[in-house]
């Protein structure tokens, strides 16, 4: 079953109600596969706090992997790169210090990840989806 399809199935995603939520969550779980595919292992998703949201949480390898996932479905105001400047990194970092004392991940080591999506300009994440996965995107 192909990336979309599969994504699909899990959803309950129609063309008529393409929201913000519901495009953010196709996202999430565009990313989810991507990352899967890749090995990691997912470990927790959309952990919130105070301090923020960190999309995806992950074991790669020995690493604990904060994933924050970007989705665009348009370059004109910036690619989804772009809309993660140094206040969402702190905003992600903090959160992710809450999370690993919450947890005792005082041995484990961490890494910020990112997954950049392209979609349609109608939201849609065309079937060969442009996902690209920037491993140890940002650090402390």
């Amino acid at each position: 079953m192909k990336l979309i399809e599969k994504i699909l199935s899990k959803n309950s995603y129609t063309k008529n109600k393409k929201t913000a939520v519901s495009i953010g969550a196709l996202g999430e779980e565009a990313a989810a596969l991507a990352i899967k595919k890749k090995g990691y292992k997912i470990i927790e998703r959309n952990y919130r706090t105070k301090m923020g949201e960190i999309d995806l949480i992950a074991k790669d390898g020995e690493y604990t992997c904060f994933v924050e996932v970007r989705l665009r479905k348009t370059n004109d105001y910036g690619s989804p790169a772009d809309t993660i400047g140094q206040e969402k990194q702190r905003k992600i970092i903090k959160t992710a210090t809450i999370y690993a004392i919450e947890n005792n991940i005082y041995d484990t080591p961490i890494r910020f990840d990112v997954v950049l999506i392209n979609a349609d300009v109608n939201g849609k994440i065309p079937k060969k989806a442009d996902i690209e996965i920037i491993k140890d995107a940002f650090r402390m």
